[in-house]
C-alpha cells in the first residue's frame, strides 16, 4: 500500500543549488533546482517487501547507499520545483508498487481449430481445382 504525502515527506531530505542553462540574471542569484533524496531503508510505512520489491524495479536508479535521487529544474520556482520533485516521486512508487499478475496460460478452443483445419482443407482444394489435367 502507497504511503502518504507526509509519511513520505518524513524520510526524504531536499537540497538546493543554482539551476544551470540559460535564465540570465534569475540562474546566477536564485537556487531553484532541487534535488530530492529518499531514503528506501529509513522509511517506516514500507512494509519489508514493499522495500524488496521497490529496490528490485529501481535498482537501476539507487545510488551505491541505495538513496533515490530526483531533480526538478524546469520552473524558475524552487517551490514549484520542489512540488514536481515529490509529484515524481510519488508516481514512480506508485508504479514500482504495481504487481502484475501472473499470466494463465489457456487451451485454444476446439472449435478455434476444427475453423482453422476447415478453411485450410477449403483453401488446398481451391488451389487442387486450378491444375490444369491431361486428358
Amino acid at each position: 500500500m502507497l504511503p502518504t504525502r507526509d509519511e513520505i515527506l518524513r524520510s526524504v531530505t531536499f537540497k538546493t543549488s543554482r539551476s544551470g542553462g540559460k535564465g540570465g540574471q534569475n540562474v546566477n542569484k536564485v537556487s531553484s533546482k532541487v534535488e530530492l533524496i529518499f531514503d528506501l531503508d529509513a522509511n517506516e510505512s514500507l512494509s519489508d517487501d514493499e522495500k524488496t520489491l521497490l529496490k528490485e524495479k529501481l535498482s537501476n536508479r539507487l545510488d551505491s547507499e541505495g538513496l533515490l535521487h530526483i531533480v526538478s529544474q524546469e520552473d524558475r520556482s524552487q517551490l514549484l520545483n520542489k512540488e514536481k520533485t515529490i509529484a515524481k516521486l510519488i508516481d514512480l512508487l506508485k508504479r514500482s508498487l504495481i504487481v502484475q499478475k501472473k499470466r494463465k496460460p489457456t487451451k485454444i478452443p476446439k472449435g478455434v481449430i476444427e475453423k482453422r483445419l476447415k478453411n485450410k482443407a477449403s483453401t488446398a482444394e481451391k488451389k487442387k481445382n486450378r491444375k490444369i489435367t491431361d486428358f
